[in-house]
């Protein structure tokens, strides 16, 4: 447990309803200076609501967020200060260049003119955007748009930077600039709530990620660690054609079988010993009537970790 100083974002028995659905019920967590967190869940989880609650934007029924050890409300303009929130819609002017965009949000933070310029020029290169910086956004790729999205949430040094999905959509070498920015902002002290549908990010950026499903963190902790959790257990996935509720129901019948799922002609299985369940899993999934297409077997990895506690792949 960090101390207090170590603190950025601390999250205390966080509760959010909406009529009868309860979105977020009692979930706590922290965010140290320095550390990137992964919010990870299917859809549907409360993840939304969450980044919404410590974001300020809204107010949940019970719980308190504290950033830097100011409490964040709706009305909490200090501590909304200290954040930096890049929404998975690109939020910018088409219109204007993305100097223009970026002295235009540093107004918005009332930056001086000296400082404004100066913090320009820095969150370009941080982008990687320095060259195309006098071009009009409406003819960036919409990878150039999404690192510009980031540029704009960091204009004001915010102390926690929260990125929702933050490599939807782009190509793969804006998506690896985008990468390599958190990991450098993380370097230099910066905290970084990150949301993401793609796990091998998570494994790459995240000092801890949280596991949130139908409102409650189900669990917390370094990837590996958590990994580490499931001991030995592999995943069998195959792909199938014919009745998956059957060849699910067959499979999961066995003695070697963990978890089973089938979802889009995919069936997963969580089992101890691949070599020796593989067998037996490809029999019963047979005998059911589905036809087998391609097997591959994964070692223990976030994913695994994600599908046993859950019964979801992150996409869903």
């Amino acid at each position: 447990m960090a101390t207090d100083g170590d603190v950025m974002l601390r999250c205390t028995d966080l509760r959010k309803s909406y009529g009868p659905l309860l979105a977020v019920d009692g979930v706590s967590f922290e965010i140290r200076t320095g550390e990137t967190y992964g919010l990870l869940g299917p859809n549907g989880a409360g993840k939304t609501t969450l980044i919404s609650m410590v974001a300020g934007v809204l107010e949940g029924d019970d719980g308190a967020v504290a950033l830097d050890g100011l409490r964040m409300d709706p009305s909490a303009l200090d501590a909304k200060a200290l954040i930096g929130y890049v929404p998975q819609d690109v939020a910018l002017y088409p219109d204007l260049t993305a100097r223009e965009n970026l002295r235009f949000f540093a107004s918005l933070y009332k930056l001086g003119r000296q400082e404004a310029r100066a913090r320009v020029a820095e969150v370009l290169d941080v982008v990687g955007l320095s060259e195309r910086a006098d071009d009009q956004v409406k003819t960036y790729s919409g990878g150039m748009k999404r690192r510009l999205n980031i540029g704009a949430g960091l204009i004001h040094r915010p102390r926690l930077l929260i990125l929702d999905e933050p490599t939807v959509g782009v190509d793969p070498q804006s998506r690896n600039a985008i990468l390599a920015s958190i990991e450098a902002l993380s370097a230099e002290g910066m905290a970084v709530l990150y949301t993401t549908h793609y796990m091998e990010e998570a494994e790459r950026l995240c000092d801890r990620v949280g596991i949130v499903d139908l409102g409650h963190l189900i669990a917390e902790g370094p990837p590996r660690a958590l990994t580490a959790e499931l001991g030995q257990a592999e995943h069998i996935v195959m792909a199938v054609e014919g009745d998956l509720a059957a060849a699910v129901a067959a499979v999961d019948a066995l003695a070697v079988a963990g978890r089973t799922t089938g979802d889009a002609g995919v069936l997963d299985v969580l089992v101890t010993d691949a070599e020796s369940a593989l067998p037996l899993v490809m029999e019963a999934a047979t005998s059911s009537g589905a036809a087998i297409r391609s097997v591959n077997v994964q070692e223990p990895d976030l994913e695994v970790v994600f599908l046993h506690l859950t019964g979801k792949r992150l996409r869903d």
